[in-house]
Order: structure tokens, then C-alpha cells, then sequence
């Protein structure tokens, strides 16, 4: 069975920028995921940025995240697969956001989303009929 891992909750409302919560994917057979950025509500006049960043043990990460997601400014689904089969070390994933607002109205930004990470299963010969 796939294996999946909600770093932020579907439904997440965030107003400043953060970090989710630490997944383990250590028992991932193909250590290949499709990430799904899914924004539900938003005001106008900003844009949220989306970063995966790896870690050996959970506790020092790398410097540079492994994925980042396109920047959003609306509601919708964006996904883009994550593919850790030649960074073997990797063990831990978090997501980090990071949010603009240049309105003049209200000054701070505001999303409504959910990012999923959700392994590729193995694809066998059998699987295919």
C-alpha cells in the first residue's frame, strides 16, 4: 500500500510563515512522491511559496530544499513529484511556506490549503492488467 503524508493539513488556515510537521519516509519503497498543493481560500494581493527540505535524522536539514513548488496566488490544485531515489541519506521531510501580501487593505496574508505528499507505488507486471 502507498504510503502518504499530509505535512499540512488539508484545510490549514495560515497568516505568517512556518514549517509543518516532520515526516518520516524511511519506509517508502520508491521513495517517490507526488506532492499536492491544494489552496481552498485566499485573499487577493498575495502569494504563497511551498519548500520540501530533507534531513538525515530529523533534527539538521539541508540548506536547500529538494522540491519548491511553483508560486501560487489562487485557489487550486498544483502537484509535482518529489523523487528522493538518488539522495538515499534523506530519511525526514518537512515543508516550509512562505508568504507575501502587497494589498493595501489588510496587511497580513491569508491562506486556506492542504500539501499531501503521496508515494508513487511500485509498478509491477501484474499491476498493469
Amino acid at each position: 500500500m502507498a504510503l502518504a503524508y499530509d505535512l499540512i493539513p488539508a484545510g490549514t488556515r495560515v497568516t505568517a510563515n512556518g514549517e509543518s510537521a516532520v515526516a518520516d519516509v524511511r519506509e517508502s519503497s520508491t521513495r517517490t512522491f507526488v506532492c499536492a498543493l491544494e489552496i481552498t481560500d485566499q485573499i487577493e494581493q498575495e502569494s504563497v511559496d511551498i519548500s520540501v527540505y530533507g534531513s538525515a535524522d530529523g533534527s539538521e536539514w539541508d540548506k536547500m530544499p529538494l522540491l519548491k513548488m511553483q508560486q501560487e496566488f489562487y485557489r487550486g490544485l498544483t502537484r509535482q513529484v518529489l523523487d528522493l531515489t538518488f539522495r538515499p541519506e534523506v530519511k525526514f521531510l518537512r515543508a516550509k511556506w512562505e508568504l507575501v501580501r502587497w494589498g493595501r487593505v489588510a496587511p497580513t496574508p491569508m491562506f486556506v490549503l492542504g500539501f499531501r505528499l503521496e508515494e508513487v507505488p511500485v509498478f509491477t507486471r501484474a499491476s498493469a492488467r
